[in-house]
Parts: C-alpha cells; sequence; structure tokens
C-alpha cells in the first residue's frame, strides 16, 4: 500500500539541510535555490519525486556534501570558472564533472529497475504464497521459491512471474497524484520542515492516511492481478486495475461473492500498514543517513579519503539508506501485509496457482469476518509461521537488489578511476 520507494527524505527533511548553502559555481556565485523555497510554491506546483542518486542533474550543481569540503581535486575544476575552456585541464574537469552527473544518474535509474522491475517476479510469489492458506510449504528460504518459480516458468511461460507488473505502475502513480492533489485543496503538509512540531507530524501522517484510503481500491484490483493465475487469466488490458477499482467502489464489474468485505472494513488495516510502513521507513533512512554522514565525517577528518571514494560518498549513502529503509520496514511489517493481502483478496473468486506443486490451481475461499478473526484464525490453523509465508521471495528480492548496488559501485569506481 505504498511505493516501491520510501519517501523517508521529503518527509524528514533531507533535502533541506546542507544543500542550502551550496552555490552554482563555488564562493561569490549567485546562491543555490533553497528546496525549502518549494514550501512558498506548493499552492501552485506539485514536484515529483526524485531519482535516487540523480541530484546533481542540473549543470553546475553539486551534490549534496556528507562531510566538510574536501580540497579541490582534478574532477572538480576551479572553482572561480563554472565553465572552464581553452586549457587541458578545464576540459578534463567539465568532461569528469558530465560523467559524474550521468553515473550519478545511472545509478539511481539501476535502483529504481530492481526495485519495481527486476523485483516483480519475488513480489508475485511472495503474494500468492501469502494469500494461500492451502499450501503446507511454506517458502520461507529462498531454495524452495527457486525451485517454484522454475515450475511455473516451465508450466505457465515468463508472463506467469511477471503479470500485473503494469497495475503496480498504476497503483504508485495514483499514490502519487492523490497525495498532490489532497495537498492542494488542504493545508495539510506533503513534506516536513527540519523545523517539525508533532502538529506538522500528525497533520503530515493525515496526509498519508487519506492517500492510501484513495489508493486502496486501486490496489485491490492490483493485489488480484498479481495473484490470480495466468491458466485462467484473461488477457487484460493496462487499465484494467483502473476499472476494476472505480467499480469496486460503486459496486459494478466483476461480480463477487457474498463473502466480499466491504471497503470500509479494509480501510483500518490498509491505512495501518501504509502509515507504518511510512514511518519506519522513513526513520531508518534518516538513522542510517546520519550513521553514514558521521562514518564520512570522520574520513574527512584523518584526510584518508581518495578523490573516487568522495565521489561514491556523494551518491550512494542515499541508496544505501533507501535499501536499509525498504528491507526493514518489509521484514518488520511482513506479517501484517499477509493479514491485509488475505483481507483484500476474499470474497473476489480469485483462483491462484498451487504453490506447493507448481502445475495446479486453487480457488481462494477464506471467510474472514475482519482483520482480528483473521489474525486468530492463521495463528490457529497454520501457526505463528503461518504470517511468514513466503518469505524467502523477500530474501531474494534484496539480494538482488544489493547484489544491483554493488555492481553499480564497482562500475562507477571504475569509470571515475579511467577519467582521473
Amino acid at each position: 500500500m505504498h511505493p516501491r520507494r520510501p519517501e523517508g527524505f521529503d518527509g524528514l527533511g533531507y533535502r533541506s539541510g546542507s544543500r542550502d548553502d551550496q552555490g552554482f559555481g563555488g564562493a561569490g556565485a549567485f546562491p543555490a535555490r533553497s528546496f525549502s523555497y518549494a514550501s512558498d510554491m506548493s499552492h501552485w506546483v506539485t514536484t515529483p519525486p526524485d531519482i535516487p542518486g540523480s541530484r546533481n542533474l542540473h549543470w553546475g550543481e553539486k551534490s549534496p556534501p556528507y562531510g566538510p569540503p574536501a580540497a579541490s581535486t582534478p574532477l572538480e575544476g576551479p572553482t572561480e570558472e563554472p565553465f572552464p575552456s581553452g586549457s587541458g585541464s578545464g576540459v578534463q574537469g567539465q568532461n569528469s564533472e558530465q560523467l559524474n552527473r550521468f553515473a550519478g544518474f545511472g545509478i539511481g535509474l539501476a535502483s529504481l529497475f530492481t526495485e519495481n522491475v527486476l523485483a516483480h517476479p519475488c513480489i508475485v510469489l511472495r503474494r500468492q504464497c501469502q494469500v494461500n492458506y492451502h499450501a503446507r510449504n511454506y517458502h520461507l528460504t529462498p531454495f524452495t521459491v527457486i525451485n517454484i518459480m522454475y515450475s511455473f516458468n516451465k508450466t505457465q511461460g515468463p508472463r506467469a512471474l511477471w503479470k500485473g507488473m503494469g497495475s503496480t505502475f498504476i497503483v504508485q502513480g495514483v499514490t502519487l497524484g492523490a497525495e498532490g492533489i489532497i495537498s492542494e485543496f488542504t493545508p495539510l503538509p506533503r513534506e516536513i520542515s527540519h523545523k517539525w512540531n508533532p502538529k506538522q507530524i500528525g497533520e503530515h501522517l493525515l496526509l498519508k492516511a487519506l492517500t492510501y484510503m484513495v489508493a486502496m481500491p486501486f490496489y485491490s484490483a492490483s493485489l488480484i492481478e498479481t495473484v490470480q493465475s495466468e491458466i485462467i487469466r484473461d488477457n487484460t488490458g493496462i487499465l484494467e486495475c483502473i476499472k476494476e477499482g472505480i467499480g469496486r467502489v460503486i459496486g459494478m464489474g466483476v461480480p463477487h461473492s457474498k463473502r466480499l468485505l466491504p471497503l470500509l472494513s479494509l480501510i483500518f488495516p490498509t491505512v495501518l500498514h501504509g502509515v507504518l510502513h511510512y514511518i519506519i521507513s522513513s526513520v531508518i533512512q534518516k538513522v542510517v543517513l546520519l550513521i553514514l554522514k558521521r562514518k564520512t565525517y570522520n574520513s574527512h577528518l584523518a584526510e584518508s579519503t581518495s578523490p573516487v571514494q568522495s565521489m561514491l560518498d556523494a551518491y550512494f549513502p542515499e541508496l544505501i539508506a533507501n535499501f536499509a529503509a525498504s528491507l526493514c520496514s518489509d521484514v518488520i511489517l511482513y506479517p501484517l501485509e499477509t493479514v491485509l493481502h488475505r483481507l483484500h483478496i476474499q470474497g473476489t473468486r480469485t483462483i491462484i496457482d498451487n504453490t506447493d506443486l507448481g502445475y495446479e490451481v486453487l480457488p481462494i475461499n477464506t471467510q474472514y469476518e475482519g482483520m482480528r478473526d483473521c489474525i486468530n484464525t492463521i495463528r490457529q490453523e497454520e501457526g505463528v509461521i503461518g504470517f511468514y509465508k513466503g518469505f524467502g521471495a523477500v530474501i531474494i528480492q534484496y539480494t538482488l537488489h544489493a547484489a544491483v548496488l554493488q555492481i553499480t559501485k564497482i562500475i562507477y569506481s571504475t569509470l571515475l578511476q579511467n577519467s582521473i
């Protein structure tokens, strides 16, 4: 019930830190526009979220430092002339700065690709295991998950692991759009300034809760698309998620059974999961960034930082913090997510794949009366470990993410060393 990329930096005032003091072209040049200026335009402009690691895409703008300013290096060029020309060292510095900008964009793009595309098969299998109350194999380790993924791909083709990916992007778009519209027409703040107070935090969390309520029917439709078996699934269009979400609200569309829970019964668990996920992600992001910032500051004091390491420190702390925040929040809230998905899928006449065998289908015939009844039933019939069905897919998902981050770091380091 949340975008795959947590919004901890916007919500906890990361942008309003050291960047406000950075100027274009070094000392004596005109100052860069403070990100707090966005609050003055909040009634007219809604800015989209950044790609992690790409915050220096504007000409001459530097990434936020994670320590005291280091001595000028050949990568940075002279501070008096932002656009050096006419000398070999100036051209080399300009080329290095361009490489720095595009490499940062590529690193952030690779991270987003991993979160939303490469990890989608893990999300599909994870959700199928969570809603499969028939399952005897809980798939708690990556080894059984890989085996069942191979079986699905062999019997149904590659589409079995990539179904519903378009609907997940639609849900993220609806979430971002709803948050922007609500913040425009209400006094609820979309971002929290560094001079926050309890009232401002409460209003910000209320905005998040209203956003999750608006996106809830579309999230439910997207969940059905990702767990529905490819064997009996029709070739639906990319906008089917929007159609089904609107139909769920007005009571039209595909007929459902009497066991279908009304949307009012789903508001509390949906908002609870979304808000808790946002809070945990934001706190973890902030803590990890502070730790990495202090570590980088100490390395600068010891004068042991190489030019290559200084450039890496401009991008990877944010990506590492984002990775740690997503991992911690998904692990901590996994039992609640299992309950939420079972409540959303009940009564929708959904047919899922058999996660024990890999070549049969099973109906969903649960009869939970609400969130409390669902928790008690899972604990009594499947045990406490039943809340963690499909957890092996989470391990694979974040292992892939960590591998992509490490590979991009190696490639970026090699490019920087060759440019020096």
